[in-house]
């Protein structure tokens, strides 16, 4: 889905980026900029910075970063088509009708009609659940101790006991029989031809990010089976890329997500207060479910029960979050076997005491892996033991490695050398740690050349959006071909022929990359720190540094990549050049 260009930069200039992040974030104005707490990643100390002058916002904390559009997907986790449209209409801009392929509009059509026929029957249910006939259902949600406002938070419905009402009610409405079973709303058999596929069941509709009705799960009344049931996947509904309640966890910023195995789990803590509480749908949960989380939280705080089953699914997920990159920790519910019945016994000050003491993920493997051996047995107490070590050497870096050694040792009593030295063995038999390469000197440098090259770049793509006017009186110097990144390369492209224009629109260029970590990136471009000069002399010496530093960059690389190629030799001639005369050159910053 695709806007022109100049729309899309008319309802990103109406939406001035304070006013709208304001409506997410308190700022405070401090000098030209305004700074609060970022909404991205959990802090104390405001490094979310918002510039109304480069219409950009940029956190020094977490990197997050870009216009207003940027934000819009960021914070609401919309595609850029959505974030569009979502501030056209806060700015009043008409947009027009999207022109599809034949193929598009098929599929389009297709997952509006499925995301409506849902919508219609999580409609259907929830009137279902106040009704003469859903009395059962209601009962067994209030006996679960919902109130009706956690009831109709999260639409909480009823199926019948007949076993075609809904499939009646959609005919009624117009929806044909294959849509209906193309949404997983019913069966179809040669015995008992198409009949609902949930009845006398409470029903939870499962809702994708934006709160559009995409599944859902039903709890049986008595004792039927299967004890829960779930839609079938559907072309709107991914088990394995939702998750029940994320819907309302992602604008928790509780810094940390809640992952729990059942929906009364993850309605029961939302109505004491934990709404960064979500669960898997009726499966493990996947690697795609773990890179969902990652968008939201670096933490994940497992809360599924503590019986065999409930650990076996804790381990599994471990070894996901490690995968994703995220940090994972265990929330120890015993006595009780479930997030549910922990807090209808203990309360929710007894659920955050448990959440501030949840326990490290590897520290809870080799709890569970304890419970495998018999340590009053010396023979099985040393097999322990090895498997510890085996265990430790999964961490490559020497530093975590010997952190988790020494904790180890101490909790279960080993000695720290004696363990160290077991670990060192099992990682030599069986090849599991990588030799840990040392500097051969005591102090490790902190950055690469590559590096600091990068930051000089940065730092002087910075200065030019900071002060623009600096730009005539260097332009004969300088040309994006100095910049040895392609995403630098085409960001002062674009940058240098707005300033040859006299015109200065950073926010706009972050538009032309659709690729999220792009956005972040050609964000950082305008926002490095620069140094803060006492004087005016002192600040023209820093400039002139910056920019001989780039072309001196710009020669040495390009010098490196000569071969027989006239062009590339004439470029080097031509930049050793310029870089001996700006050398000599003073450039005024008045």
């Amino acid at each position: 889905m695709y806007y022109p260009d100049e729309l899309i930069e008319e309802v990103r200039m109406k939406n001035d980026i304070v006013d709208v992040i304001s409506g997410y974030v308190r700022l405070q104005k401090k000098g030209a900029n305004y700074f609060g707490l970022c909404p991205f990643h959990n802090e104390k100390s405001p490094s979310f910075s918002v510039s109304p002058g480069k219409q950009m916002y940029y956190c020094f904390g977490c990197g997050a970063g870009g216009n207003v559009y940027t934000f819009i997907q960021e914070y609401e986790n919309y595609t850029f088509p959505e974030a569009v449209k979502m501030l056209a209409d806060r700015a009043g801009v008409n947009l027009p009708e999207i022109e599809y392929s034949e193929e598009a509009r098929k599929a389009e059509s297709k997952r509006s009609k499925l995301l409506e026929i849902n919508r219609e029957a999580a409609k259907y249910f929830y009137f279902q659940l106040r009704a003469k006939q859903g009395e059962i259902g209601y009962n067994y949600l209030r006996n679960r101790e919902l109130t009706d406002e956690t009831i109709k938070k999260f639409g909480l419905g009823f199926a019948n006991k007949t076993s075609n009402d809904l499939v009646q009610y959609l005919r009624s409405k117009g929806y044909s029989q294959e849509l209906i079973h193309e949404a997983g709303l019913c069966n179809v058999d040669e015995k008992h031809g198409m009949y609902d596929k949930f009845w006398n069941r409470v029903i939870f509709p499962i809702e994708d990010i934006n709160h559009r009705v995409i599944g859902f799960g039903g709890r049986v009344m008595g004792d039927g089976t299967p004890k829960y049931l779930n839609s079938p996947e559907t072309p709107v509904f991914d088990k394995s890329r939702n998750l029940y309640g994320l819907n309302f966890a992602r604008t928790s910023r509780k810094g940390n997500i809640i992952l729990c195995e059942g929906y009364m789990d993850v309605i029961a803590m939302h109505q004491a207060g934990f709404d960064q509480a979500v669960a898997s749908l009726g499966t493990a949960f996947t690697i795609g479910q773990a890179s969902l989380l990652k968008r939201y939280a670096k933490e994940v705080l497992l809360s599924y029960d503590s019986d065999g089953a409930g650990v076996k699914a804790a381990l599994r997920a471990i070894g996901i979050l490690k995968e994703a990159g995220l940090t994972g920790k265990v929330i120890n519910l015993e006595p009780y076997k479930d997030p549910d019945e922990f807090m209808k016994n203990l309360g929710k000050e007894a659920f955050q005491e448990r959440i501030d003491h949840a326990e490290n993920s590897f520290l809870f493997e080799i709890r569970m892996l304890e419970k495998e051996f018999n340590l009053s047995d010396p023979e099985d107490k040393t097999k322990f033991h090895r498997e510890i070590a085996r265990k430790l050497c999964e961490f490559s870096e020497e530093v975590e490695r010997e952190n988790y050694i020494e904790a180890v040792a101490e909790k279960y009593h080993i000695g720290f050398e004696n363990l160290r030295r077991l670990v060192g063995n099992t990682a030599a038999k069986t090849g599991l740690v990588k030799p840990v390469e040392r500097p051969k000197s005591g102090i490790q440098k902190k950055t690469t050349p590559e590096e600091n090259s990068k930051r000089t770049q940065r730092l002087l793509l910075t200065w030019l959006v900071e002060e623009p006017q600096v730009y005539p009186k260097i332009s004969r110097f300088l040309s994006a071909e100095d910049f040895t990144e392609e995403l630098y390369v085409r960001v002062a492209e674009r940058l240098f022929a707005g300033l040859e224009k006299g015109e200065l629109n950073a926010a706009s260029i972050i538009s032309l990359f659709p690729d999220e970590e792009e956005q972040r990136e050609v964000a950082s471009l305008f926002n490095t720190k620069l140094l803060e000069p006492e004087t005016l002399q002192e600040k023209e010496k820093a400039f002139h540094d910056i920019l001989v530093s780039v072309k001196r960059i710009s020669y040495e690389y390009n010098t490196s990549r000569l071969g027989t190629d006239v062009e590339a030799l004439n470029r080097v001639i031509e930049g050793k050049k310029a870089l001996e005369e700006l050398s000599k050159t003073h450039i005024s910053l008045n």
